[in-house]
């Protein structure tokens, strides 16, 4: 449905205003990180980066996957600018300050007070009726006062006289640098990185002249950056968590079975996300590292049990598929609990990958762990079951008790 109107207010919106730069934007919970494609050009002449950034929007423009496109310095700004003469000016006895003070005052007009109303203080500005401003002609009809002969004498005779050119209104930098980006939004039916992968390649292959460096922003950048400080914690978590599964049982076979559960998420986790039309955003992959501990409890708890049944006595074989069944309740309501508890999020624009990542691979991974890690168990301990129904058991962690016969 949002989308829909935001189709619907370009299409009557374009029509009816051609020369506008028309937007639509989902409302973003948490920071924005402007436009999704940003495609920056950095250099020292604006004149370059304008050509660039033309040639830039140009191969933007022919794909059809990008919409709202646009650069972030905007258009340029007619400035009627004064050709000072040093020389004529130097024997007036005229500087540069006096000739901007006069034009100042015949164009936006000179602060000469303030006007104090209660607590708010309004400047009072003298300037010239709108009729006489910004006409060339009666700029040139201006006095300005000359300090060595104490008198006003007419602005031609310091001035070669007024061009009109096209001038740089807001000149955007990164890391001092002028930089120029040139902005796009994805189309409806495409994500960030499926739009950017199809202009890539021809915005990489331009010609960038000496000096000039292209580098890109949006939400490859904001994704790259939440991904790279994610990562430098990753392994310390992660061995942490290792450190502790070792801790609990003592060995290290049973741990090694545990994290052998946690890839298998994936397989939910890629399902999910392909049938809900969902990319894996930095809150998916959030989900996922949740999701980890998650299917590591569920793990351990069914690990437990049959290292629990084997102490009691009961035959590796048979404790592996007495525990299997006891624990497949327990099981499935956590999984079931969290999962229900997850829907709400599902209509939320910011937690929706987060949910379906941790739904669907819980649902997945929790039907593999009663499967794969029985199997596990065994072949890791040799645990196998002849035809007359007697397990053997080879490098069990616990031999089976004798019990003597009545």
């Amino acid at each position: 449905m949002i989308d829909e109107l935001a189709q619907e207010l370009r299409e009557e919106l374009g029509a009816a205003y051609p020369a506008a730069e028309i937007q639509t934007r989902r409302l973003v919970f948490g920071p924005g990180a402007g436009a999704k494609i940003e495609a920056r050009f950095s250099g020292a002449d604006p004149q370059v980066l304008r050509a660039l950034a033309s040639e830039a929007m140009e191969i933007f423009n022919a794909e059809p996957g990008l919409t709202d496109i646009r650069q972030n310095w905007r258009q340029r700004e007619l400035v009627i600018a004064p050709e000072f003469n040093e020389e004529r000016a130097r024997v007036a006895g005229i500087a540069r300050s006096d000739v901007a003070q006069t034009l100042e005052f015949a164009t936006t007009g000179v602060r000469a007070g303030t006007y104090r109303e209660a607590d708010e203080r309004i400047p009072i500005i003298i300037r010239p009726p709108a009729a006489e401003r910004l006409r060339v002609e009666r700029l040139q009809e201006r006095l300005v006062w000359s300090s060595g002969e104490q008198r006003y004498v007419p602005i031609t005779q310091v001035l070669d006289g007024f061009d009109t050119r096209a001038e740089e209104t807001l000149i955007m930098r990164r890391d001092r640098t002028r930089t120029l980006s040139v902005q796009a939004e994805p189309a409806i039916d495409l994500t960030a990185d499926e739009a950017l992968r199809r202009v890539r390649s021809d915005i990489e292959a331009m010609r960038l002249p000496p000096g000039y460096q292209l580098s890109w922003g949006g939400e490859l950048e904001a994704s790259g950056e939440a991904q790279a400080s994610l990562g430098a914690q990753l392994p310390l978590s992660f061995l942490v968590m290792l450190v502790i599964s070792v801790l609990i049982f003592g060995k290290v076979r049973q741990p090694l079975i545990i994290w052998l559960v946690v890839p298998m998420s994936l397989c939910g986790v890629v399902i999910g996300l392909l049938a809900s039309g969902l990319p894996f955003s930095f809150t998916a992959l959030l989900g996922f590292l949740s999701l980890s501990g998650m299917l590591m409890k569920n793990a351990i708890v069914l690990v437990d049990e049959i290292d629990l049944q084997i102490d009691e006595g009961k035959q590796p074989h048979t404790a592996i598929l007495d525990a299997s069944v006891s624990r497949l309740r327990p099981v499935f309501l956590a999984a079931a609990t969290t999962i229900l508890g997850m829907i709400p999020l599902l209509a939320d624009a910011f937690f929706a990958s987060m949910s379906v990542t941790i739904m669907g691979g819980l649902a997945f991974a929790s039907v593999l762990t009663l499967i794969a890690v029985p199997v596990f168990y065994a072949v890791f301990f040799r645990i196998r079951s002849d035809d007359s129904g007697v397990s053997i058991a080879s490098n069990s962690p616990v031999q089976p008790r004798a019990h003597k016969q009545p």
